[in-house]
């Protein structure tokens, strides 16, 4: 039998198969590890060293505002304040924070919702707050059949008032705290805190910032008003950080790179000259690295906004308002005031525009609901009333622009009757006299403007009958022609929000007649003060203006920087009527104060200014605050003035409204006791050098007269 023959194994042949795999996959393994520690390792390394670089805005104090002559009106008041910058900071750790903080400071609550608390108790209840949720509820979110919006929501629903009890008075502050974290924007530094923080608290903070991450202890500031209310109105607000932008103009200041939080101008001249104001923010650099912050470095320093140097006379505007205020009450004492609430004066540079006083004063309620008069200078721009005889220079000039009279042209003052027109339309005393425009305007005669009126309309009047206009564009005429001295249209002063008054929509023969004395269309103050400087400058309308100059920020607080920007005067447009019509427009506004028989004499015939004005009777319906709907129309009498002075070389210009001044016929005459007492106030006020914020100037008192207009 042969030998058997041995079988050859196949193991060793597997293992080395596989000792060769090993040795290949190794061998890769290598490779691949020399290419990136060798090839890319420096590009690696520098991916994970790599820092960014985050550009933190951080705001600066508005500019200032001050008188003509320097007198700081509006300024900043610095205050501690505690800030929170998120610097991509996760949930967790910003509650950590805010715990910390918590310690150190006292936070009001106030503002801590309901929502704000059960989100906090979740936080703080991690176990409880699932248990909130069934098993069967757990399940169906497993099988996708629930979202965890949906179980957040039902948890939310689920925490009882018992379970929000557990929250300590620490906890509502830690939460207070965590709100004004999470309600700012990453890298903008929010407000914490920034009123009532103590010195204790501000330097617990300072001292504890390490442990602190995003949180910084700085200045921030409130506007201040040297003068108290005097103003305010039309000096405007500033938001609160709360409110941050105003949603309707968010485009406009994200585009001027203004963060969401930030405190701009909201109304009047804050908001007309924001941009000036604002300032240009101071720049961090913050070095981050994965969300951590490794330092920073000041990019540029950053300036407070430009100062505004006002037109304003503060000692005028203050012995004007304490004018107002003596006469309102005084009024108030005689019969049939009792809607009477409120009197405006405005002064103005007849050849520049400039706004010396913007003086408005309101009867109304105070905190503790006791009758005072509030500052309701907005009401120069911004509330309209009829003015009566104070239009008829205007009136006169139109009827020359027009080719209706020329100087010279008689009427006869008599009552007028018109077919369809129930009452008898005439002036306030029956003249039965022929006259010319200068004694029209002398003695404010009615029928004259109305028949000058009629001479617009291309009408011819007959008593009793009817009027027919030839010129259909009667009221346009009218209009258009008043537009050119400033009433009913905007007059371009620098506030936002002018109103332009209420133009009658009726066109009925008899309505262009009420036109022409003043009777249909509503006028604001300031309307009123831009007409009357036009007749007194030579024709020039002139935009009124609030501000004269814009300042660099000084470096001193007390000194001024140099002058930014000089504002000068700007003609809107002249009137097309002769040196002679003008001249004869003005001479019967002289004679109004100034000749025996003017509506004004007696009150003004001693000044020594030698002024020139109009004075103004409107039969209006009252239109105020104690007016309901579906009550019955109340007659009133509006009272008004404007007048400029000297009358030969006019340096000032005035008008003076007294919105439903009495009811029935006759009544006090608070517009010639402003007018004469603002006039001798500011005559007076020239001769005195100027004064400062907390001291008092008298105002010269006149005699008492009473007139017709």
């Amino acid at each position: 039998m042969g030998k058997k023959k041995k079988k050859k194994s196949h193991v060793p042949f597997r293992v080395n198969l596989l000792f060769f795999a090993v040795f290949v996959l190794f061998s890769v393994l290598i490779l691949r590890l020399g290419v990136v520690q060798i090839v890319n390792g420096e590009t690696y390394k520098k991916e994970v060293d790599r820092t960014e670089d985050v550009i933190v805005a951080n705001p600066v104090p508005r500019g200032r505002m001050l008188d003509r002559n320097h007198q700081v009106i509006v300024d900043n008041i610095p205050k501690s304040a505690i800030t929170y910058t998120n610097r991509n900071a996760k949930q967790k750790e910003m509650l950590q924070v805010a715990e910390r903080l918590a310690i150190l400071i006292d936070k009001e609550t106030d503002k801590v919702t309901e929502r704000d608390k059960k989100d906090h108790w979740i936080l703080k209840n991690p176990d409880a707050v699932r248990d909130k949720i069934t098993d069967k509820e757990w399940k169906l979110f497993k099988e996708n059949k629930l979202d965890d919006k949906q179980i957040y929501e039902m948890q939310l629903e689920r925490i009882t008032d018992e379970d929000l009890k557990q929250l300590s008075k620490q906890d509502l502050e830690v939460r207070a705290i965590f709100r004004e974290f999470t309600s700012g924007y990453a890298m903008t530094p929010q407000i914490v805190k920034n009123e009532g923080v103590s010195s204790k608290e501000y330097a617990a903070v300072s001292e504890n910032l390490q442990y602190l991450p995003g949180v910084n202890t700085t200045t921030d500031w409130d506007r201040t008003y040297a003068f108290d209310s005097t103003l305010q109105t039309v000096l405007g607000k500033v938001t609160d950080t709360n409110e941050g932008l105003p949603q309707e103009r968010l485009d406009y200041f994200l585009a001027r790179d203004y963060s969401r939080n930030e405190r701009v101008g909201k109304s009047y001249l804050e908001m007309q000259y924001e941009d000036v104001l604002h300032g240009q923010k101071s720049k961090e650099k913050l070095i981050t690295k994965k969300g951590e912050i490794l330092g920073s470095e000041l990019v540029s320093q950053g300036q407070r906004g430009k100062d505004l140097v006002l037109t304003i006379d503060m000692d005028l505007q203050k012995a004007v308002e304490k004018i107002l205020e003596e006469e309102i009450w005084a009024a108030k004492r005689t019969r049939g005031t009792y809607l009477m609430d409120r009197a405006f004066v405005v002064l103005m540079n007849p050849h520049t525009g400039e706004v010396l006083t913007m003086a408005g004063k309101m009867i109304d309620k105070d905190d503790d609901g006791k009758t005072v008069l509030q500052d309701y200078a907005l009401g120069t721009i911004a509330s309209s009333y009829n003015v009566g005889s104070s239009v008829k220079g205007a009136t006169v000039l139109t009827g020359y622009k027009t080719g209706a009279i020329s100087p010279g042209t008689t009427f006869l003052d008599a009552p007028m009757k018109i077919a369809g027109t129930p009452q008898v339309k005439k002036s306030w005393f029956n003249f039965q006299a022929i006259m010319n425009e200068t004694r029209a305007l002398r003695i404010s005669s009615n029928v004259y403007m109305f028949k000058t009126a009629i001479e617009i309309a291309d009408a011819r009047y007959a008593y009793d009958q009817p009027l027919g206009f030839k010129n259909p564009n009667a009221f346009e005429d009218m209009r258009e022609s008043f537009g050119q001295f400033g009433l009913g249209v905007r007059t371009g002063i620098d506030l936002p929000n002018e109103a332009i008054g209420y133009e009658g929509p009726l066109r009925l023969p008899g309505f262009l007649l009420d036109l022409a004395i003043g009777q249909y269309d509503t006028y604001t103050p300031m309307q009123m003060a831009q007409y009357i400087s036009t007749i007194a400058n030579g024709g020039y309308r002139i935009q009124p203006r609030l501000v004269k100059e814009i300042r660099e920020p000084a470096t001193e607080q007390e000194e001024l920087g140099r002058i930014w920007k000089d504002i000068q005067p700007t003609v809107l447009n002249t009137i097309d009527v002769s040196d002679r019509e003008l001249n004869t427009v003005k001479e019967g506004l002289r004679q109004v104060m100034q000749h025996p028989e003017g509506t004004a004499y007696r009150r003004f015939a001693d000044a020594p200014y030698s002024p020139a004005g109009k004075t103004g009777t409107a039969e209006a319906f009252y239109d105020g605050p104690l007016k309901k709907k579906g009550d019955k129309l109340i007659d009133v009498m509006n009272l008004s003035l404007v007048a400029y002075a000297p009358h030969n070389n006019p340096e000032i210009a005035m008008s003076v409204i007294v919105p439903w001044a009495y009811q029935g016929r006759s009544g006090h005459t608070a517009n010639y006791e402003i007018g004469r007492k603002v006039l001798d106030a500011y005559f007076e006020l020239k001769k005195k050098p100027m004064t400062g914020p907390g001291q008092e100037q008298s105002a010269e008192e006149g005699s008492e007269t009473e007139e017709s207009d």
